[in-house]
Parts: structure tokens; C-alpha cells; sequence
């Protein structure tokens, strides 16, 4: 086991995918009941995490949110724990009694109803002790400032997708949870799709490295529900093309490294009515060699992240559809719909329990509470280290976009990754 005790853990985020729940309501993606708050749920009710808690920015939303796992998620699945309170309460109790550690609560939610308070996560994890965990999925730009305080103060961390948006952050964050002897981990549950492990093991067998390619697509209306950030504070590259940079390293593992990344972009659809998006949002990035990203895709298409890449080695090569799984349905006057159940399983079991444990999305959350520490680096599991180059990538790509030119990747004397001008993409080694 990774903690001698249960973890108690909070959620940093009260969004999509924590809670199924975004600003103008419940989302209309295929996570409507969210990820991380019913796997944690679940979690619980096997023993495997204790205390949970949540911190967003506005405290006005939690009723609504109470409202909404309550029908979606205690109302639906038999034996889930969903009890909490708010803290502070109004009035507000005394700070041990309102701590969320308190034995009257196992779900705490932060900030208090009626208060906007961007930096609540500080007495969020300032009610931690030392051991517990924290688990971010917040805008992209405040991934590394949460981290940072949590990890300083001796807690666990798993941050979803990019970790950070600079480099620099990413390898910081490396050396603080190092002194602090705590895990890091990034959420990158597609390590975990069973046909991405496959791949990544029959990829490795096909000779020196050739090519790469992917593809990864939301629709138009995941610009209503990321407006608030959508090209201001980050952009689709750094949202969705993390998933498949980071199967690209991993796949690569010490095989090769990026040298180069040059980047263009499309735009006009998210910057024009009913969108309306700050006009330097870009519809579409692609990063050569090849990753392009794109939130500007039909509604009607019958999934809601169109996604697949092409790997090609010396000896061969690799393709992946992972948007159709074969499994399709149709209703009248809706169309037909793409599912994948091997990512979240929502549909409940015959006795009425969630039934989820086998997707993908669930084992990514639940290994970062089972694991041994000792374990994360040697086996290919997405710790804040293994998952550097991506962030890298990540960061090269923004800056070319912004710089208009080629922006390249080496390793200084120190052994860390930085910047730099050169003319080859990548060296496979």
C-alpha cells in the first residue's frame, strides 16, 4: 500500500469532471456525474480513502452541486457516502469543529456559501495533516501554485493534465516532492487504457521510431462550458493534446527525446457568436510531429472526444481508434451515439452498486491510493518526473504560436530540460 492509514483526501476543483457539474449546469459531455468524486465515493466504500473534502472559487454553486449528486450519484448507486457540510458554516463554528478532519463530517466543501475566494484551497489544505492527499483539477494555469502549497506542506498530489504550464513549474514541482519525500503524480489516465498499454508494448517491438501522429477533438460546445479560461488562461493544445504527447514519450521512454516543436494554429469559430471567445483563442494547434487538438468539432458527431493517433516504426506500425469502441446506440430523435464504457462505467450493477472499477478513468485515481512510492518511477506510472518531456512539448508548442518560430528542447549539464534554438525534431537514441 502507498499510506499506512486511509487517505483522507480533498478535491481541488468542483467542476465537470470532479462533479459532473458546470456553470450553467449539469454538463452535457459523456461526464455527467464527473470522474474523481464518484470514483473517490466508491473509493470509500471499499475502505480505501477516509475523509474527503472540496474546495472550488465560488461557494455559491455547492448547493447546487449537493443537489446534483444527490440525484445523480446517492439516488442512483446503493451504499456511496455522500455526506458533508460546509465549512465554515454560517455561522461559521469554531476552527476545530469546522475543520473538515471534524468526526461529524466526511465530506467538507470549501469556500462557505455566498463567498468567491480564488485562493480557498490555502485553508482548504491548511485543515490537512501531513500524509494526506490532494487531488487538482482546476484551470490549467492555477495547477502549479495548488500543487506547490500542498506538496510544501507534506501532502500527496495528483494534478490532471498538463501538470503545468511551464517547464520550469514541472521540474520544481519534481525537486519539491522529492524533498518533502511525498508522491507527485499526474492524471494521465490513458496509461491506463487497456489498448494504450498494448499498443505501447507492440509499438516498442517495430524498430527505431519513424512517426507519430494524433488526433484528438471536443465539440463546439465545450467552448460554452471552458469560456471562462478558453484563450486566456490556456488552450486546447495544452487541454487536449497532453493526452497523446504523453503516450508518445511514453511509448519513446529512454528510446528518444524531442528536440524541436514547431506549432500553427486555426481560428474564427470559438472567437465568433454564439462563442464569442477573447480573439486569441485558436480553434485548432497542431504541434509537428504531428499532434493536433481541436474543441471545434460538429455537436452531432456521436462522441464527445474524437481521438486517435498512428505510431509507425522501422518494422511496422500502430493504429488506434479510440473514440469507437464498437459500441453504438441509437434513439429516435437523437442519433447515434459512440460509448465507451472502458473508461467510465456509469450504468450500476445488478445489485445497485457503481459498477465503474474497471474503466480507466477509476484505475488511474484509484492507483494513486494504492501504489507503493517506491514503485512510481521504475514502472512507467505517471509521476510528476516520468511525465516531464510532455510539458516540455507542451510549452515549446504555446511559445512557437506565440513567438512564430521553431522553439527546441535539450538537457542542461544539470539533467534538466530547457529551451533552446536547434534544427532536428527528434533523436532516437
Amino acid at each position: 500500500m502507498a499510506f499506512v492509514s486511509k487517505l483522507n483526501v480533498l478535491m481541488c476543483g468542483s467542476g465537470e469532471y470532479t462533479t459532473g457539474w458546470t456553470g450553467s449546469g449539469a454538463s452535457k459531455s459523456d461526464k455527467k456525474v464527473g470522474v474523481v468524486g464518484l470514483t473517490l465515493f466508491d473509493l470509500r466504500r471499499f475502505g480505501k480513502v477516509d475523509k474527503l473534502g472540496m474546495v472550488g472559487v465560488n461557494g455559491s454553486k455547492f448547493p447546487a452541486i449537493r443537489e446534483h449528486l444527490e440525484d445523480k450519484i446517492g439516488k442512483v448507486y446503493k451504499d456511496l457516502d455522500l455526506t458533508y457540510v460546509f465549512y465554515p458554516r454560517d455561522p461559521p463554528l469554531p476552527p476545530l469543529l469546522g475543520s473538515w478532519l471534524s468526526s461529524r463530517s466526511r465530506f467538507t466543501q470549501y469556500p462557505e456559501v455566498g463567498k468567491v475566494d480564488p485562493e480557498a484551497y490555502k485553508t482548504a489544505i491548511d485543515a490537512l495533516k501531513p500524509g494526506d492527499a490532494v487531488i487538482i483539477f482546476t484551470p490549467d494555469s492555477t495547477h502549479y501554485p495548488i500543487a506547490l502549497y500542498a506538496l510544501e506542506r507534506k501532502m500527496h498530489v495528483l494534478i490532471t493534465k498538463p501538470a503545468t504550464q511551464k517547464l520550469a513549474h514541472h521540474q520544481h514541482l519534481i525537486q519539491v516532492a522529492e524533498q518533502n519525500h511525498v508522491v507527485c503524480w499526474v492524471e494521465h489516465h490513458k496509461r491506463f487504457d487497456p489498448a494504450y498499454a498494448d499498443a505501447k508494448h507492440k509499438a516498442r517491438a517495430l524498430g527505431d521510431f519513424n512517426f507519430f501522429s494524433a488526433w484528438m477533438s471536443q465539440p463546439k460546445s465545450q467552448l460554452e462550458t471552458f469560456k471562462a479560461w478558453a484563450g486566456k488562461d490556456s488552450d486546447i493544445s495544452y487541454y487536449l493534446s497532453s493526452h497523446h504527447i504523453d503516450i508518445h514519450a511514453w511509448i519513446m521512454g529512454d528510446r528518444g527525446y524531442p528536440t524541436k516543436v514547431t506549432a500553427s494554429a486555426s481560428a474564427g469559430i470559438a472567437t465568433s457568436p454564439p462563442y464569442s471567445c477573447v480573439p486569441q483563442t485558436e480553434d485548432t494547434i497542431t504541434l509537428l510531429a504531428v499532434y493536433t487538438a481541436s474543441w471545434t468539432a460538429p455537436t452531432t458527431q456521436g462522441i464527445h472526444s474524437a481521438q486517435h493517433w498512428h505510431y509507425m516504426g522501422s518494422k511496422g506500425d500502430v493504429q488506434i481508434d479510440q473514440a469507437h469502441r464498437g459500441y453504438d446506440v441509437t434513439v429516435d430523435g437523437e442519433g447515434k451515439t459512440s460509448y465507451n464504457p472502458f473508461y467510465m462505467k456509469y450504468t450500476p450493477s445488478e445489485t445497485g452498486h457503481f459498477d465503474g472499477q474497471r474503466g480507466y478513468g477509476y484505475i488511474s485515481i484509484e492507483k494513486f491510493t494504492v501504489e507503493s512510492p517506491v514503485v512510481f518511477d521504475q514502472h512507467d506510472l505517471p509521476t510528476i518526473r516520468n511525465t516531464v518531456l510532455t510539458t516540455a512539448i507542451l510549452e515549446a508548442g504555446r511559445r512557437s504560436l506565440d513567438e512564430k518560430r521553431s522553439v527546441g528542447i535539450e538537457q542542461n549539464a544539470n539533467g534538466e530540460w530547457i529551451a533552446c534554438l536547434t534544427d532536428i525534431d527528434w533523436i532516437v537514441l
